[in-house]
């Protein structure tokens, strides 16, 4: 009989050992977990680009207020010897010099005087952008900061849901085994024990329904704070306690209107608009700067210039200004047309949100004491109707349905506060003061 190798039984064993301890647990935080989300955010590394984009526009309309200095030069050779003809008096050009290259080389300075403020408003709209984007990219970490402490709320909650049904699971089957026995003593039905044995095997299916869901949160989690994929996440439980007395809803609607990063930012877009209109309406006037110049030619045998300095005030009018309208300036104030309806818009929609996170919020807190309220019911009828069950008061179906309306009361307590605390946050995001430590 051939032998077998207990290797093949061993390296399996080890390298499923090897896994488990390769799945690295990791406790943190709300406010590490905000902190990881917002280091590792795709979307803010978008965000950071588009102010590099804003900053490199400054530096642009800043370069306009400078000096413009350009040189250039030319060689040329002539493969056809030029008629020159000299019309000075005296000077002929009878049996002159042949000419078959030339040598030309310029330098010219500009320097911006007057402009009609095109400089000058297109550095300070510029300066407005900038900040723009980076009130928005405030604005985009705020709304982060949420999504990290909502999926810390799925897993947090699908954690919880764990814990109850495996505690209720244990139970269950400690129960199953009592039934089992008390059927072959003939005090029960068989069939009163299979319903036993269903509810156990549906705490079984709700277990794992449950793991599921952890196991997706889980990932969620990692891919959002840019862990490890196979990092299993403890949250902290003292965050549902998270909260205050709430205020009146005005006190929110005027802390939005204040710290609001949208509204801050569509602010500055609006004042950068209307220095693009004043620009625009800055085309209608000439432009001035002062100019210099210096020029040096050289013809081999027939003419050199060295030292020809220039200097003067050049003056740049577009005459077609006085028949052709201004596109620039009809579409710089239909932008300032459209910033304006937006910032309308915007004010609704805020106070909207407010009032509706507020009443979410406040809804969200009364739930609790309800959700309190029916698991002290449920536990209590849970005993009566088990203790009736056991003096044959009470049948198999009402013990197994005052066992199910128990798991679900105590898993809806803790739903509910850790909804609550989720609420709160949503609430704070709206008026823009979800803190980012």
């Amino acid at each position: 009989m051939k032998r077998i190798n207990n290797s093949v039984f061993v390296l399996p064993l080890l390298i499923g050992i090897i896994h488990i301890n390769a799945q690295e647990k990791k406790t943190i935080t709300l406010d590490e977990a905000v902190q990881l989300g917002i280091q590792n955010s795709k979307n803010l590394k978008i965000d950071a680009a588009k102010i590099e984009e804003a900053t490199a526009d400054l530096l642009e309309a800043k370069n306009r207020q400078l000096p413009e200095f350009k040189i250039s030069g030319s060689y040329m050779y002539l493969p056809i010897e030029p008629t020159i003809d000299i019309k000075l008096p005296g000077v002929s050009t009878a049996g002159g010099p042949k000419v078959h290259q030339v040598l030309y080389g310029s330098a010219n300075l500009s320097v911006p005087i007057y402009s009609g403020g095109r400089i000058k408003y297109g550095i300070q709209s510029a300066k407005y952008l900038v900040e723009a984007s980076k009130l928005s990219t405030e604005n985009d970490k705020v709304a982060i900061a949420y999504n990290v402490a909502e999926a810390y709320n799925n897993l947090f909650k699908a954690n919880q849901s764990i814990k109850v049904l495996e505690e209720n699971l244990s139970a269950s089957q400690k129960r199953d085994e009592t039934f089992l026995k008390m059927e072959n003593n003939g005090i029960i039905a068989r069939n009163d024990r299979l319903k036993a044995n269903l509810q156990t095997s549906n705490i079984e299916l709700q277990l794992l329904e449950a793991k599921n869901n952890y196991n997706i949160a889980n990932i969620n989690m990692d891919l959002l704070l840019g862990l490890p994929e196979n990092t299993e996440i403890e949250v902290d439980q003292n965050y549902i306690e998270e909260g205050e007395d709430a205020k009146p809803v005005e006190f929110y609607v005027n802390e939005a209107k204040d710290n609001r990063k949208d509204l801050q930012a569509l602010a500055q877009q609006r004042k950068a608009a209307e220095l693009g209109t004043k620009s625009a309406k800055a085309e209608n006037y000439p432009s001035i700067a002062f100019t210099g110049g210096y020029v040096a030619a050289d013809i081999p045998k027939f003419l050199t210039i060295y030292n020809a300095v220039n200097v003067g005030v050049g003056v740049q009018y577009n005459l077609s200004n006085l028949w052709k309208k201004n596109s620039s300036l009809q579409k710089s104030q239909a932008v300032e047309k459209q910033l304006e309806a937006t910032n309308e818009l915007l004010d609704d929609t805020i106070k909207l949100q407010v009032n509706k996170e507020y009443q979410n919020t406040d809804y969200s807190k009364k739930r609790i004491a309800v959700f309190e309220k029916s698991a002290e019911q449920a536990n209590e009828n849970y005993r009566i109707t088990k203790n009736k069950f056991d003096n044959g008061l009470a049948t198999m179906t009402e013990l197994l349905d005052a066992d199910a309306a128990q798991i679900s009361a105590n898993v809806g307590v803790i739903n509910a506060k850790a909804d609550a605390a989720l609420a709160y946050r949503k609430l704070l995001q709206t008026t823009g003061t979800l803190t980012i430590k």
